[in-house]
């Protein structure tokens, strides 16, 4: 098959769906399709090389807030929308990414999935043009439901099927200000209907979005998602400092506060010695605050020399993170699509600790690797993390069980195997 892969960059930071969406194309490449992956807003950013078939940037986000802004913006020079739009120039803007009012936030999404009828079009219709003169697609996959808008176009006027896969937007939509969040979920049903299938990574997932966006039930499938495994080392952590890991973009959202608190907590319980926590993964500008004052905290506490902070770091340094841990925990405040650090712990043999919403009794059961506790509870977490960091036969159990258990069901290849089942039966349905 020709599949086209839309995916929205984010300039400057590492994301499970970009991850996601790497080893995905990756693995349906390896399995003989023609896949392409084009980047939307803002340029990819990954954690691992991807080869030489990535497309540049065919929608630039600087563009976009222009064309919402100003709607004859699309009729000057391309040379203007070269320059605007080269990768160094989306970078830039991407470090202002926070400091964009809710209202300009919202006014974008609106933009985006209203398609034809929305300000945006007029720069939207040059990727449908592209789209239209390249050779013929069997498929176009969405990375995310924000880009639906597009959908009725391409299904209608090219004639070509479109499936969505569903990354966790309800948790960016429903922090819109109104109207623009009634208008956008609005937006999002009416173009539900013109996408053959929607992939979701959790049955939690298509549970929630099978009602927030009226689809039917055959439109929904669970295809969880994939990591290459055997890139994860084992771990092996310094018996003599058990250490607690976080692995994600460092903000409140995902339960960073909860597991400082936790940690704190521990610390001065004194029936863990010498705990120590590892803090890794994205961190942008706009985070600076935030993670200044956790360390605030832990300066207060006087925790600072059994913490470390870890941001953006590349995949090599992210094995080794990973390599080092006793326990692994990201409390996230809200119900999470997927967890894709799940994955990775799981792969490394390091047993995690995560809260009883979202998808995570699922991840939980499904691999075998974890314990779950109440949610946004620094003190449930804390007695949670105790009692795994001093049973060292059952992390042992929870070790072998996930990594055996990652391997044969969350590998990208299985990922991948489920995905192409899911496109040939949407271009078998379009015929």
């Amino acid at each position: 098959m020709r599949i086209l892969h839309l995916t929205p960059g984010t300039g400057n930071f590492h994301c499970g769906s970009c991850l996601r969406d790497h080893a995905l194309i990756k693995a349906l490449r390896v399995r003989g399709h023609d896949a392409l992956m084009a980047p939307l807003y803002l340029p990819l950013v990954t954690d691992r090389e991807f080869g030489t078939q990535e497309l540049p940037v065919q929608i630039g986000g600087i563009s976009l807030f222009l064309q919402q802004k100003f709607t004859w913006f699309h009729r000057l020079p391309k040379f203007v929308h070269r320059w605007l739009n080269t990768p160094d120039r989306l970078r830039k803007a991407a470090r202002r990414m926070g400091m964009t009012s809710a209202k300009s936030l919202g006014e974008m999404a609106l933009g985006s999935l209203l398609g034809t009828e929305g300000r945006q079009w007029g720069e939207w219709q040059k990727l449908i043009e592209w789209i239209r003169n390249e050779p013929k697609f069997d498929v176009v996959s969405f990375s995310n439901s924000l880009l639906s808008g597009l959908a009725p176009t391409i299904a209608k006027e090219l004639g070509i099927p479109v499936v969505c896969s569903l990354q966790g937007e309800d948790s960016f939509l429903d922090t819109l200000p109104e109207p623009y969040r009634e208008q956008c979920w609005d937006a999002m049903r009416t173009n539900a209907r013109s996408i053959r299938r929607f992939i979701a990574p959790s049955q939690y997932y298509a549970d929630l979005m099978r009602q927030r966006l009226a689809a039917a039930p055959d439109q929904m499938i669970v295809i969880p998602n994939g990591i290459d495994a055997s890139s994860f080392t084992t771990s092996s952590p310094d018996p003599n400092w058990p250490t607690i890991g976080y692995f994600a973009r460092m903000i409140h959202g995902k339960g960073l506060t909860t597991l400082v608190d936790a940690f704190i907590e521990l610390a001065k319980r004194g029936t863990v010695p010498r705990v120590k926590l590892r803090i890794g993964g994205a961190k942008t500008p706009v985070d600076e605050t935030y993670v200044a004052g956790l360390v605030g905290k832990l300066k207060a506490a006087g925790l600072t020399n059994r913490v470390e902070f870890h941001p953006n770091v590349s995949f090599k340094d992210k094995v080794h993170f990973f390599h080092d841990l006793t326990v692994f925990s990201v409390p996230a405040t809200y119900g999470e699509a997927f967890g894709l650090y799940v994955i990775e712990a799981a792969a490394s043999g390091v047993p995690v600790v995560q809260p009883a919403h979202g998808a995570f009794p699922e991840l939980v059961a499904a691999t075998g690797g974890g314990v779950l506790c109440q949610p946004d509870d620094a003190k449930a977490l804390a007695d949670a993390l105790e009692t795994l960091l001093n049973d060292d036969e059952q992390r042992e159990k929870l070790s072998k069980t996930a990594m055996a258990k990652v391997r044969q069901e969350f590998s990208a290849t299985r990922m991948a195997e489920r995905f192409e089942a899911v496109l040939l039966e949407a271009c078998a349905v379009a015929v």
